[in-house]
C-alpha cells in the first residue's frame, strides 16, 4: 500500500520501512515472455529439459526479470508525496543479483526510505533500498538502490 506523506514530514520518512509487497509467482509464462521481449533466450531460462542439468535443477529467470518487477512491486509500497502528479525513473545507484529465482518462486519486495530531496521546487528525489526476497530462501534474489523523481504540484 502507498503512503501519503506531506512535503513538511518528509525528513521523518528517511529510513521508513513500508510492508512487504505481496508474493508473485515467477512461472515459467512470465519467463518466456520475458526472453522474447528482449531477446534472451538462453536455455537456463527457456529449456526446461536442459536446465535439469545445471546446478540450479530447473530453468530460472533472468536477473533483469526480478529486476524490471519493481515497477510493479513500487505500487505497493511506495512514498507519494502529497500533490504528486508525475513519477519518473531516474535510474539505480547500485543492483546486486544475490541468488537465481527458480522457476515457480514467490518473490516479493521489501523497501527502505534512504534518502528524500527536493532538487528544484516542486521536484523531489527518492532514493529507495529494495530487497527482492525469495519465499523459502535465506538470501535474496537482488538489492538494488532506485532512484526516482516525484513531481509535486
Amino acid at each position: 500500500m502507498t503512503t501519503l506523506i506531506e512535503k513538511q514530514d518528509i525528513q521523518s520518512y528517511i529510513g521508513f520501512e513500508p510492508e512487504a509487497t505481496e508474493w508473485l509467482v515467477i512461472d515459467q509464462s512470465r519467463i518466456d515472455l520475458f526472453a522474447d521481449c528482449t531477446m534472451d533466450h538462453q536455455f537456463i531460462h527457456v529449456d526446461p529439459e536442459r536446465a535439469k542439468d545445471t546446478p540450479f535443477g530447473s530453468t530460472i529467470a533472468h536477473g533483469f526479470l526480478s529486476l524490471s518487477m519493481l515497477s510493479y512491486f513500487s505500487e505497493q509500497y511506495s512514498v507519494i508525496i502529497n500533490g504528486y502528479y508525475m513519477g519518473i525513473n531516474y535510474g539505480f545507484d547500485k543492483v546486486r543479483f544475490l541468488s537465481p529465482v527458480k522457476v515457480g518462486s514467490r518473490i516479493r519486495a521489501k523497501a527502505k526510505i534512504l534518502a528524500i530531496e527536493e532538487t528544484k521546487p516542486g521536484s523531489y528525489k527518492i532514493n529507495t533500498e529494495v530487497t527482492i526476497e525469495i519465499e523459502g530462501e535465506a538470501k535474496p534474489a537482488l538489492i538494488a538502490e532506485w532512484i526516482s523523481v516525484q513531481m509535486v504540484a
